[in-house]
């Protein structure tokens, strides 16, 4: 896919996975990167500074505000096709976790944890498939996990919300496959984010040496691998793509 004039938008895109994918997706000659943060605001300004500066030629759009609130994606939609014309990548990042015994969980936590990340992949990609049909297609790129294939102890929610995510991506694969819209989905593992910050530094090395590869991800291997699906051959649909270093 030419990326000459074509607009990119990441979700939990202030820090991380989010972040390093924005950036990456601006250095692959994206004109147009669209961040969404919902309250890090001092973040989603410095990644958009971090990119004007090293992209000049890329536009950012920032935007903050809830994924899993359907009238802002509603709002959101609407403004970024208003002023580009157009969503060509759609990566849906946006996260949050919970650790601790499922019985211990409250209804509300547990919505939580679905909605930020299972129906807000839903939302954005029901409000940004109508225009990647009218352009001619797409690429939707959903960060799961190596959980959402193999389930973490006290992470049962987390673990469910991923699988669902994938589950979403291979049936959305198959619905919009003649429509030049490619549907994957990366499973990363261990990455070294501030979703990790629980652990203390020593159950970090514990977990590194679980690791066959002996260390975390950086969010820099995953956002590679961003940009490769961002452009990679429209056969290449309906695939959970995992980055773990051998762990699963």
């Amino acid at each position: 896919m030419e990326n000459n004039k074509k607009t990119a938008l990441i979700t939990g895109s202030s820090r991380g996975i989010g972040e390093a994918s924005a950036k990456a997706l601006a250095r692959c000659g994206f004109s147009t990167i669209a961040l969404i943060a919902r309250k890090d605001n001092d973040g989603l300004l410095t990644v958009k500074s971090d990119i004007e500066k090293d992209c000049p030629d890329t536009k950012v759009l920032a935007y903050l505000g809830d994924v899993a609130d359907e009238a802002f994606i509603d709002r959101l939609s609407k403004d970024i096709l208003e002023k580009e014309g157009r969503l060509d990548v759609l990566v849906n990042n946006a996260a949050v976790s919970h650790v601790g015994l499922l019985q211990d969980m409250t209804l509300t936590e547990w919505h939580r944890i679905m909605d930020v990340n299972l129906t807000s992949v839903f939302l954005l990609s029901r409000a940004f498939i109508p225009p990647m049909l009218q352009n001619g297609g797409g690429r939707i790129i959903n960060i799961s996990s190596m959980w959402g294939r193999a389930g973490a102890s006290c992470e049962a929610a987390y673990s469910a919300s991923k699988g669902g995510v994938e589950a979403l991506t291979k049936s959305l694969a198959k619905e919009l496959s003649r429509s030049n819209i490619a549907v994957n989905a990366i499973a990363p593992g261990v990455v070294d984010t501030v979703m990790n910050d629980n652990l203390s530094k020593e159950e970090k090395e514990a977990l590194s040496e679980e690791i066959p590869i002996g260390r975390f991800a950086s969010p820099e291997e995953i956002a590679d691998l961003v940009c490769y699906l961002a452009k990679a051959p429209l056969y290449l649909t309906g695939q959970v793509i995992g980055i773990d270093g051998g762990f699963i």
